[in-house]
């Protein structure tokens, strides 16, 4: 039966440290495979907040996931690499007012319009980048885990933080790309509430 809400931030914190590289490293296989059955029209439809499912369509949750995949892989990687880099802000609003997701190749003549699978290219990404990412991860000792990198809002994280929220991410997405599906394709919907975890956990608003 499926979850009564997205997963919770605090789950991910009390993994061990090699649960957690894998939960990160195999995370595209929690993405609804039924994505990859819809065209561009069905990938492109929004949706109302009374359908409980998030108001994005699913290229563009889809095409956050990707975008903010390549941000986390690079993130890890500096935090590694470089003594306490100062990292960047992603502007996911940016990226979404920009209308990027929303675009088809039908739009551009002469493209690849006739894909078959129009969503297989973000999950491909996201599927790729983190069987490479966990797999270097898992070669890194544990005290690597703790190096730390200073983001602009949220102070000093360590690597192990950086790997944390990355495995949630995706998690928390697929959740709503979960419920939108059964919206798209018509099946049947349960009253569950995608308001958190309820209170107590940080993940509740």
């Amino acid at each position: 039966m499926p979850a009564a809400s997205p997963p919770c931030r605090e789950l991910f914190e009390s993994l061990p440290l090699l649960q957690l590289i894998e939960r990160y490293r195999t995370a595209s296989h929690v993405l609804d495979a039924r994505v990859l059955q819809l065209d561009n029209t069905a990938l492109a439809r929004t949706f109302e907040p009374s359908e409980n499912a998030g108001t994005w369509s699913c290229r563009t949750l889809l095409g956050h996931l990707a975008d903010a995949d390549l941000v986390f892989s690079t993130r890890m990687r500096r935090t590694v690499a470089e003594d306490r880099p100062m990292l960047t802000l992603f502007d996911e609003h940016a990226f979404l007012n920009s209308g990027i997701y929303e675009s088809t190749a039908e739009q551009i003549p002469g493209s690849l319009a006739g894909d078959s699978v129009p969503a297989g290219g973000y999950v491909a990404l996201l599927h790729t980048l983190r069987r490479w990412s966990g797999q270097w991860l898992a070669t890194l000792p544990e005290p690597m885990f703790e190096r730390t990198a200073l983001h602009p809002e949220q102070g000093e994280v360590t690597l192990r933080r950086l790997i944390e929220y990355a495995a949630c991410h995706v998690e928390h997405h697929a959740w709503f790309l979960r419920r939108k599906l059964d919206r798209i394709l018509g099946e049947q919907q349960d009253s569950a509430s995608a308001s958190g975890c309820g209170p107590g956990c940080r993940c509740a608003p």
